[in-house]
């Protein structure tokens, strides 16, 4: 009798303790931000974008309209400090608590040669340990910065970013026209005076020919700036610390440096401690980085950016630029930066299929003059989602349960919305937390019925005797 109450009261303390981690395990979530492997998870997995498109016989528009709930427009800063000046460039894991990290929208546009493309987005350009990723192999975070986008048929083995293949087998693929054009409109870098700046995606992500609308602004031999605001145009020499980070600056203020509005920095001037100047000199674009301009100016309003960026059909760059003509069908996908985020925190569309008086997905609406109605064009609402670490080879793999859908070149829009895509993303950044939780409910569970018909068993066993 004693042993039966004692087996009795193992298997009851049993049966409690495994309910009980049974709670904790499903009381803690997993998800949580990490920073230390590069892990922070935005609170909102979704944002609309609006967006219209118009073209007449030589040039085409997209308006792009998104929510933020305030304009984020710093980024690379020297600030003096510790009787130094020093380069706040390097934004850190998720939002950039001073909000120095320029707000951005990007769009990635191709013709049909990179078939990919139209149906997975950008999930194509995501290849293998990319910047920014969590880290399973140490050795890959001494060149992180340099892993950057690019397109499946430049690699021999998908899984290694670095087996680039030979430069014949490159050249013959651009030649081709298998690279997407990427445009990449910046709240500080760009839109001040009315540009965006042009790159293009093949083996790497690639700026156009031509200069930047930006240049460096640090004398790395001298450790200072090379250029200051000109107080006889600007009224200052430089941005104070506090009212960058607190978002203090008006129209009056100039938060941006321009060369013409700049002058020689004055080594000899005493500067204070909290001194800040813009780590770039914007200047007018050259060459194929010229080809993409803001129409009106890029406005912050009412907890949302508008902007409409305007282009050539035929920039003169086809090795550069995708040449749009009229009755062609193109692939888009658009991605903005917002909350002060950089690197891989932004949220991307799916591919959309645009035709320019042809049949597909959206058609663009077709406009004589200058410029468009916009009340007349048609808007197009799309949600963003933020993608996660869900790389090409991943999808593409055995791993992937819907790896063998996009060997038969099934588009993702098919089988996923973006929601479903946001928390898959979420999924695939905790998938050894989830997996392990996993594993302790299941063992839990099994320990649940074990202890429950043992001790059924036991009091039925001591009823009997």
């Amino acid at each position: 009798m004693l042993r039966r109450r004692s087996a009795l009261l193992a298997v009851s303390l049993l049966f409690v303790g495994v309910m009980l981690l049974s709670l904790y395990v499903h009381g803690t979530g997993v998800v949580h931000n990490d920073p230390e492997r590069n892990i922070w998870i935005p609170e909102r997995l979704t944002v609309p974008l609006q967006l219209q498109v118009a073209f007449n016989e030589e040039e085409i528009l997209f308006r792009y309209r998104w929510p933020a709930d305030r304009p984020h427009r710093f980024a690379d800063l020297l600030h003096y400090t510790d009787g130094r000046w020093q380069r706040v460039d390097r934004p850190p894991v998720g939002p950039d608590p001073h909000g120095l990290t320029e707000d951005r929208l990007t769009m990635m546009v191709d013709d049909g040669s990179v078939p990919e493309f139209q149906r997975y987005g950008g999930y194509i350009t995501v290849g293998a340990d990319m910047r920014d990723f969590t880290r399973h192999d140490p050795a890959l975070g001494e060149d992180d910065g340099y892993r950057r986008k690019y397109l499946p048929a430049t690699r021999t083995d998908a899984n290694d970013w670095y087996s680039i293949a030979d430069a014949a087998t490159l050249d013959g693929l651009h030649g081709a026209g298998y690279f997407l054009d990427l445009w990449h409109w910046r709240a500080q870098l760009s839109n001040p005076i009315g540009r965006s700046d042009d790159q293009h995606i093949s083996w790497y992500r690639l700026y156009d020919s031509g200069d930047g609308p930006f240049t460096s602004n640090w004398d790395g031999t001298a450790e200072q700036p090379r250029l200051m605001f000109d107080p006889e145009r600007t009224g200052i020499r430089a941005l104070r610390w506090e009212d960058v980070t607190s978002g203090r600056t008006d129209d009056a203020t100039p938060y941006y440096l321009e060369e013409q509005s700049a002058v020689r920095f004055d080594s000899r001037h005493e500067w204070r401690e909290g001194t800040v100047i813009p780590g770039q000199v914007l200047r007018e674009p050259t060459g194929a980085r010229a080809a993409i301009r803001v129409q009106g100016e890029g406005r912050w309003a009412d907890g949302h950016w508008d902007v409409t960026l305007r282009r050539a059909l035929d920039t003169g760059y086809p090795l550069e630029d995708k040449i749009l003509h009229p009755k062609g069908i193109y692939d888009v996908a658009v991605a903005v930066h917002r909350d002060g985020t950089a690197s891989r925190w932004h949220y991307v569309s799916m591919p959309l299929q645009i035709g320019l008086e042809r049949p597909a997905e959206w058609v663009a609406t077709r406009f004589d003059g200058e410029l468009p109605d916009w009340d007349r064009v048609d808007v197009r609402e799309i949600t963003l989602f933020y993608p996660g670490q869900v790389s090409w080879p991943r999808l593409t793999s055995e791993i992937h349960a819907g790896a063998p859908y996009i060997a038969e070149g099934v588009p993702v829009k098919f089988r996923h919305k973006e929601a479903q895509l946001a928390q898959y993303g979420v999924e695939i950044e905790f998938e050894n937390e989830i997996r392990r939780q996993w594993w302790i409910s299941l063992v839990a569970g099994l320990l649940l019925i074990a202890s429950f018909v043992l001790s059924v068993s036991l009091i039925l066993g001591r009823d009997r005797s």
